[in-house]
């Protein structure tokens, strides 16, 4: 396929604007902690926009998106040296190599970012890093190999997921409860309130991600054509209903809508929106969304009923907001829409699946990670380091210091 300006203009713009996310969700996720480690939990955010980009040139990309290999990619681009200023790797795209191998780049960093809301307070900033790299090459990686790299969830589970559904949040939000179950809960957690320190800064990082979030699902269409718009209109709509319908049970369930209940249901609407943004129509986009709202809000309980601190409710906004969206687009995609799909029993068995695989993989290989991790360097921060804050105790820093 020839290599279009428009085309090529609009992937760089939606690479630029997946890149804004990370930023967007720090801002998300440290509005939501408290003060004293505000600078620890914007720190593991913006730290995978550095590691990550080395690993993804190093080996990531070329796991991901070379060789036939049904389960793994193999070594031809490693260090992606090979690749110059054509499409002769990725030729079925009318962008150039680099843009393609850059606008994923943008979703490998945000997705292992994802998991630091659930452990957040907690851990520790080296195991972080360690874990993140290692993270993004046996777990990452081959997850998005399988998906849209050519392996065997697209070609023989027949699946699919048109921005990360299984790829980016269920796999985030498995790997999220592997990692909390491992750490165990924050000093105090369920014995003492631990408030939010600065919601405006939440509200700012949500509309950062919301704004974000048009690259993420339009630019999968990986052109500047109607898939593109169409992914736009679902996405924003499926934000708008979930927001809005997550306040309403709010007020059902508490008697008040809170700032933080709006913005956590529209990005449940975009988190369940992003595996069908390209697949449904806009009926289909308002059941998503309305379904992402109530069923997410609701899976707040979860933590509670069994017992696990995921300190920013990853589980029941990504893990679950996925899910959502995965087995939703089975039921409701339009082949007129995308030819790719047509909803229906036989589509919706192959992303039931499909998300089962997702999760059992990449919650099994967490779960290792982490406990190999834990006995060769330990994960969690001391009771001292925790009650001090983190950010002094591991960064020698403080986001908000009172003048004398």
């Amino acid at each position: 396929m020839e290599i279009t300006s428009g085309d090529t203009a609009w992937l760089l713009t939606s690479s630029a604007l997946v890149l804004f996310m990370t930023p967007g969700l720090a801002f998300f996720y440290g509005g939501m902690v408290r003060a004293k480690n505000m600078l620890a939990m914007l720190m593991m955010n913006f730290v995978a926009m550095g590691l990550i980009t080395i690993v993804w040139i190093a080996v990531g990309a070329s796991l991901a998106f070379s060789g036939t290999g049904k389960f793994i990619g193999d070594l031809n681009l490693a260090g992606l040296m090979d690749v110059g200023l054509g499409n002769e790797i990725f030729s079925a795209y009318p962008i150039p190599d680099t843009v393609f191998l850059m606008f994923q780049l943008m979703f490998a960093i945000i997705t292992p970012a994802l998991i630091a809301g659930a452990v957040a307070e907690r851990m520790k900033f080296t195991a972080w890093v360690v874990f993140i790299v290692i993270w993004s090459i046996v777990v990452y990686s081959p997850m998005a190999h399988w998906v849209w790299g050519g392996g065997f969830i697209a070609t023989q589970v027949k699946a699919v997921d048109f921005a990360g559904g299984l790829v980016v949040h269920i796999n985030a939000g498995a790997a999220a409860l592997a990692l909390v179950l491992v750490l165990g809960p924050r000093v105090g957690w369920g014995k003492q309130v631990i408030r939010p320190h600065s919601l405006p800064l939440t509200i700012l990082g949500a509309g950062m991600l919301w704004f974000g979030w048009f690259g993420f699902n339009s630019g999968s269409a990986l052109g500047a054509g109607g898939l593109a718009g169409q992914a736009f209109m679902t996405t924003h709509v499926a934000a708008a209903v979930a927001a809005t319908a997550w306040m309403l049970a709010e007020v059902m369930s508490n008697g008040k809508p809170t700032t933080l209940g709006f913005v956590s249901g529209g990005v449940a609407g975009l988190v369940a929106i992003t595996p069908a943004a390209g697949f449904v129509n806009l009926l289909g986009a308002v059941i998503i969304g309305l379904a992402a709202g109530i069923i997410c809000f609701l899976a707040l309980k979860l933590k509670s009923m069994f017992k696990f601190d995921d300190s920013l409710d990853v589980i029941a906004v990504h893990l679950v907001g996925g899910i959502i969206g995965a087995l939703l687009l089975g039921i409701l995609a339009d082949s007129e829409i995308n030819e790719l799909a047509t909803g229906g029993m036989d589509q919706f068995g192959r992303q039931a699946i499909s998300v089962v695989i997702a999760f059992t993989y990449s919650f099994v290989v967490t779960f290792i990670i982490a406990k190999v991790l834990d006995m060769v360097m330990g994960i969690r921060a001391t009771e001292t380091q925790e009650r001090e804050g983190l950010d002094l105790s591991l960064h020698e820093e403080q986001a908000y210091v009172m003048a004398d």
